[in-house]
C-alpha cells in the first residue's frame, strides 16, 4: 500500500475521482467522502468496527461504489507534534488494509478536530448529546478530509 505524503497524494490518484476520509475511533470509524473535484468533503457514514476483515469489507464496498482512489485517514498526534499509541494504531489500520488489497494512503494530522467538531455541533446547531454521539465521528471525518483538500488547494 503506498502511502503518501499529502502534497503527493494527487498525482498518485486518477484526476476526477472522490477521496475519503476516515476518523478511526475505539469502537467506530467515520467515514466522509469529497466530491470528485476535491473541493468539498461531506459526513457520509459510521462503520462500527467488528472484526477488521468485515470493517476493511464494509470500507472497500464504500470506496467501490463511489470509484474513490484514496484514503486520508485521521492522525491522532500528541500536542506536541509526536505520535503515541493512538497514532500508530492509525499507521497499523493503514498496513492491515494491504492484507487485502492496495490503497493510496495520507495521513492528515486531526488534533483537536473532534473538540472543533463536537463546539460545532454544540454552539451552532444546538445538537442533543444523544444526537452529537450519531454523527461526531462522521463529521470529524470530513473535517479531516476537508483539511486535507484545503492544504492542498493552491
Amino acid at each position: 500500500m503506498p502511502v503518501f505524503d499529502l502534497s503527493d497524494l494527487s498525482a498518485a490518484c486518477p484526476p476526477n475521482t472522490p477521496w475519503l476520509g476516515l476518523d478511526l475511533g475505539e469502537n467506530t470509524i467515520g467515514v466522509a467522502a469529497s466530491d470528485a473535484g476535491r473541493i468539498i468533503a461531506s459526513p457520509l457514514e459510521l462503520i462500527r468496527k467488528t472484526k477488521f476483515s468485515q470493517d476493511a469489507e464494509q470500507l472497500f464496498r464504500i470506496m467501490d461504489g463511489r470509484k474513490v482512489s484514496a484514503l486520508v485517514i485521521g492522525l491522532p498526534l500528541n500536542m506536541d507534534g509526536t505520535e503515541g499509541p493512538r497514532a500508530q494504531s492509525c499507521r497499523a489500520f493503514a498496513r492491515n488494509l494491504e492484507r487485502f488489497r492496495p490503497v493510496n494512503v495520507a495521513f492528515q494530522d486531526e488534533r483537536l478536530s473532534t473538540t472543533a467538531v463536537e463546539r460545532f455541533l454544540i454552539d451552532e446547531l444546538d445538537l442533543t448529546r444523544k444526537r452529537r454521539a450519531d454523527v461526531v465521528d462522521r463529521t470529524a471525518a470530513a473535517w479531516i478530509l476537508q483539511g486535507a483538500l484545503d492544504r492542498l488547494r493552491p
